[in-house]
């Protein structure tokens, strides 16, 4: 059983002037039943995700990571020594502050050597530590990182068709109601005849085996041969409805004309270009390696990021529920900044559904979720009820601090949370420290200290850092 060495930990009740000796120690499979990281800016909350993403990948857990500012990227600056040349590239001059690149550079290595050290965290160790990844960016709609084709369930013959068709009808399912939002219509698969008409015609062109010319990630269903046959279908009855009843030849010329003028656009082209959407690869243990994959949505929109994460998590569940069940961590899934995705009813963003179920299947076949925030009020407070482990840096106001008392504080300490050691902690909490519940421990809540990331947390990456990332 693998431990992960997170830092240090001392009694809630305690000052948090120094460390203790107390080490902070997580069994890997206590993830398994989920995460939450909460804390307002400056907490410290990147900070204690990346460290939580080093330890699960040091102790050979695949880690996909969804990040939607750019900070998760900072993985691939775990540099493999303190030498200044490494952190002088990635030094904005508008950080100088009358210093020279040179002395910036000098003060970066030495505070992260002198970090580092503290936590006894050798120059062999953090050697070791990227040459024992197979770390890959992704950037769908983009060229910056590794190109996604977001639509590939759609446009091309997937495995599953084969071994298994439900979990193929789901990713088409999915592929489909994205489409239909993105040209204003109904996406839901139950009650859109779009919807229906479109999986109908997909699966058409998608279920026979491939022909012997014919590759897995050929487009066996491009959507230029979907438009033509929107307006003139192969067959004449959509259930027990003629055709033109079902869905009338002005509807669907109207349907194709829509879906055509997306398919025009340069901009949608981005997204149809790249490697095949499949966890399954990106969770792969490659060349004696441990995959840690970022899909990165920071140059999205906030729609688009939403369309394109709902995508990922319903194939996401779909790559869950085929794996065979375990009581090991199997996988750790991260998605930093979670605030809009899940929110309360009755608001159903495309990301809610499958990251309820995620949070609630997920963990019967070792997958486990680890979710982060700023804002604990806008989450949906039931769909995390059952999370193992909470970690709730620096909160801003009484309203979040009063959420969290009530989720996190005892039973003893419910009825008068205004003088409770949780409620006071909270208020007063210093950058970098948390409140910890793991319930695999204890229902009493510590104060944790996370130790020094061995990635250099210089901030949210842009496209074109990302794009110099790889080509360095």
């Amino acid at each position: 059983m693998s431990t992960l060495s997170l830092g240090a930990s001392r009694p809630l009740a305690s000052s948090v002037a120094s460390v203790t000796a107390a080490p902070w120690e997580l069994p890997a499979q206590h993830l398994v039943t989920h995460g939450v990281v909460l804390g307002m800016t400056g907490s410290g909350k990147t900070g204690l995700l990346l460290v939580l993403v080093e330890e699960a990948l040091r102790a050979g857990v695949p880690v996909l990571m969804l990040d939607v500012k750019g900070d998760l990227a900072n993985l691939g600056l775990a540099f493999p020594s303190h030498d200044p040349a490494q952190f002088a590239q990635w030094i904005d001059p508008l950080s100088l502050r009358g210093r020279s690149l040179e002395e910036q550079s000098r003060a970066l290595a030495q505070a992260r050597s002198d970090g580092l050290s503290r936590w006894n965290i050798t120059d062999e160790s953090l050697a070791r530590f990227l040459p024992s990844i197979d770390l890959h960016v992704l950037t769908p709609g983009s060229t910056a990182g590794e190109s996604v084709h977001i639509l590939s369930s759609l446009e091309r013959r997937s495995p599953r068709w084969d071994t298994d068709v439900t979990a193929a009808r789901n990713a088409l399912s999915a592929a489909i109601s994205l489409v239909l939002r993105l040209v204003d219509r109904d996406p839901d698969p139950a009650s859109s005849r779009e919807h229906v008409l479109l999986s109908l015609l997909a699966e058409a062109q998608l279920r026979p085996p491939l022909r012997s010319d014919e590759r897995p990630d050929d487009d066996r269903c491009p959507l230029s041969t979907l438009v033509r046959m929107i307006v003139e279908p192969p067959f004449a009855t959509v259930g027990a409805m003629e055709l033109d009843d079902f869905l009338a030849p002005s509807a669907r010329k109207d349907l194709a004309a829509a879906i055509n003028a997306l398919l025009a656009s340069p901009t949608f082209a981005a997204w149809r270009t790249g490697a095949s959407l499949s966890p399954e690869s990106w969770l792969a243990p490659r060349s004696n390696k441990t995959p840690a994959t970022i899909l990165s949505v920071a140059h999205l929109d906030d729609e688009q990021r939403a369309l394109v994460l709902g995508l990922v998590l319903e194939e996401l569940l779909e790559y869950v529920r085929a794996q065979s069940g375990t009581s090991s961590l199997r996988a750790l899934i991260v998605f930093d900044e979670v605030y809009g995705f899940l929110p309360p009813h009755p608001a159903n963003p495309p990301t809610r559904r499958p990251l309820i179920a995620l949070l609630k299947q997920a963990r019967a076949f070792g997958v486990g979720l680890l979710l982060a925030t700023q804002n604990p009020m806008d989450l949906d407070y039931r769909a995390l009820s059952n999370a193992g482990l909470w970690c709730v840096g620096r909160l801003q106001t009484d309203a979040d601090r009063a959420r969290i008392t009530e989720a996190l504080a005892p039973t003893s300490h419910r009825r008068s949370k205004r003088e409770s050691p949780l409620a006071d902690t909270l208020k007063r909490l210093a950058p970098r420290w948390f409140v910890t519940r793991n319930v695999h421990q204890s229902d009493e809540c510590v104060l944790v200290q996370p130790r020094h990331a061995m990635s250099w947390l210089r901030g949210p990456m842009t496209g074109r850092e990302i794009a110099q990332w790889r080509s360095g």
